[in-house]
């Protein structure tokens, strides 16, 4: 098994597709070590095509590992169900939940990922205006095993990284991602951007990411992961404090937000309370 798992759905885009790849692979240091899993729906026959006429053979000349999965159309809005299934697909030490409009800037990013082998942590690249969350995250094979998933809902970068700093093991690496969406760059304005259904925003709707159901689910797994964490020896006092209310679960994800993108109010320094994330 690899090293690292690239895991890369992606529907209606092309160049995109090609540029995303080969910045990950022309970047990497030890490109053999990493593999890249794509999922297309099978109504996808732009993104297919030329997949297989042009990302392929530029593939296959490189030595590049990969495989290609179909399903029948899930939408976006269960995005993370592609995810789940690439993810059981491979046994990597770690799994990148890429996009396609996502571009590598750094060279030699994956010897930083394999530099935490023996870490048990959220892995966080750098990206837009320096956001909080681990917006590809890059989650470790053990998280995968204890959960049975990667993430059980549609947005992976909040779910893991609420989870990694809840846990106290979020941890961001010194490597550079341009996340060329529209609303951050003005590039790529397609019906793949416009068609983006989000689960979220109304907490009384179930299967919103603030639904209860779903808050509870999360302090659920993230019990499960705090078992093994002490298990190996790692500290978990931060959790056990956040339970017991002795500890403000959020003072992790204020210290990050630097551009006070994901606090949706002010810190009440008086009372030392904290909004919750959104």
């Amino acid at each position: 098994d690899s090293d690292i798992a690239v895991l890369l759905p992606t529907r209606g885009r092309t160049t995109m597709v090609e540029r995303s790849v080969r910045s990950l692979f022309e970047l990497a240091e030890n490109p053999e070590s990493i593999e890249i899993i794509f999922a297309y729906d099978n109504d996808d026959a732009t993104g297919f095509d030329y997949f297989k006429k042009t990302v392929c053979p530029w593939m296959d000349a490189n030595n590049v590992t990969y495989s290609a999965m179909r399903f029948e159309p899930m939408g976006y809005i269960q995005l993370n169900k592609y995810v789940n299934a690439m993810a059981k697909t491979t046994k990597s030490k770690w799994y990148i939940i890429w996009n396609d409009d996502a571009v590598m800037r750094t060279v030699g990013w994956d010897n930083e990922i394999r530099a935490q082998n023996n870490n048990f942590n959220l892995l966080a690249f750098h990206s837009h205006n320096q956001h909080p969350y681990s917006i590809f995250p890059i989650i470790p094979y053990k998280w995968f095993e204890i959960l049975g998933y990667l993430c059980p809902h549609q947005i992976s970068d909040a779910w893991t990284s609420q989870q990694a700093y809840l846990l106290n093991i979020f941890k961001r690496i010194e490597v550079v991602v341009k996340h060329d969406r529209y609303d951050l760059t003005g590039n790529n304005k397609d019906e793949t951007f416009a068609n983006r259904p989000m689960l979220e925003k109304n907490p009384f709707q179930p299967g919103d990411f603030n639904h209860k159901d779903m808050t509870d689910l999360r302090i659920r797994d993230c019990v499960k992961l705090a078992n093994y964490m002490k298990s190996i020896g790692m500290d978990t006092t931060y959790f056990e404090n956040v339970l017991a209310g002795k500890q403000d679960a959020w003072e992790m994800l204020v210290r990050n937000d630097v551009n006070r993108q994901q606090v949706q109010w002010k810190i009440d320094h008086e009372n030392k309370r904290v909004e919750r994330p959104r």
